[in-house]
């Protein structure tokens, strides 16, 4: 572990973002340049006093579910993770077609994002980052496992698929096959999608006959209609932007304005995973 190049790549980085970079109010009386620590700290979910300790060269080296918490805060490149991963004293992170550290451009857009539902999605579906509407709507997944992506969970765990009407299960259904095709055409054997996949054959008759359209595809439906268990059904345009190699995909649900969906949205922004009187 290189403490000092880590410490001084650590403020740099820290120094060169502003808070609507990360999706913060600067507030009055700014004075430092850039992120303030317990920004980071709080953006990373570790200790100010940790995070200050990396910085000035005396902190325990970092795990590496740490970094990849800094990584993601810092809003740093493939590349630059790398880098970090090996200053603390790690090996780099493992490169897939389905990388899970989170596209910076996406996230710079998912920031700025605060009164419509958005989330970015890996190619199999597991959400990387959402922010409190999507949560609100779609729930937190698990933290590890193939239960995080929703195409494991749609034909594994019934009861994730009462966001979407029941009409609309078979569609639906059909998009979650025709994207683990796409997300497995482009990571191969031995690759996560690849175990996704003999499991669902093993485990799911359903996923079978629809594994046999063989649909490809990783385009999201212009239109959507979700269902929340206290507010009924929410109809929202769905836009997708997608990274350069397709791998991730940034999701925005708006509400048509002066509706009915958006009125629901603004009520879910007030009172988010509390139950509604």
């Amino acid at each position: 572990m290189n403490r000092a190049a880590l410490a001084d790549f650590l403020r740099r980085r820290r120094e060169a973002l502003r808070p609507s970079d990360v999706g913060l109010v600067p507030g009055p009386r700014r004075r430092a340049p850039g992120l303030r620590r317990e920004e980071v700290a709080a953006l990373t979910g570790m200790s100010v006093d940790y995070y200050a300790r990396l910085e000035q060269q005396r902190g325990p080296q970092p795990s590496e579910q740490m970094l990849a918490a800094l990584s993601r805060a810092l809003r740093l490149t493939v590349e630059e993770r790398d880098y970090m991963f090996r200053l603390a004293g790690h090996g780099v992170p493992r490169r897939v077609p389905l990388e899970s550290h989170v596209a910076p451009a996406l996230l710079r857009v998912l920031d700025r994002l605060e009164d419509t539902p958005a989330l970015i999605l890996s190619g199999l579906g597991e959400p990387l980052v959402q922010n409190r509407l999507a949560e609100a709507i779609f729930g937190t997944p698990p933290e590890t496992g193939l239960a995080r992506s929703s195409v494991y969970r749609w034909f594994m765990e019934p009861d994730s698929r009462n966001v979407y009407p029941p009409e609309d299960h078979e569609r639906q259904g059909r998009n979650q096959v025709a994207s683990l095709r796409a997300a497995h055409g482009a990571a191969g054997p031995g690759s996560p999608a690849d175990e996704m996949l003999r499991v669902l054959l093993r485990e799911s008759p359903e996923f079978v006959r629809i594994w046999e359209l063989h649909e490809v595809s990783r385009r999201f439906e212009d239109h959507k209609t979700l269902v929340h268990p206290e507010l009924g059904r929410i109809d929202v345009a769905c836009q997708a932007l997608f990274t350069e190699d397709q791998s991730q995909a940034l999701l925005v649900l708006t509400p048509e304005p002066g509706s009915e969906a958006e009125e629901k949205i603004r009520l879910l922004a007030v009172l988010g995973h509390e139950t509604f009187a």
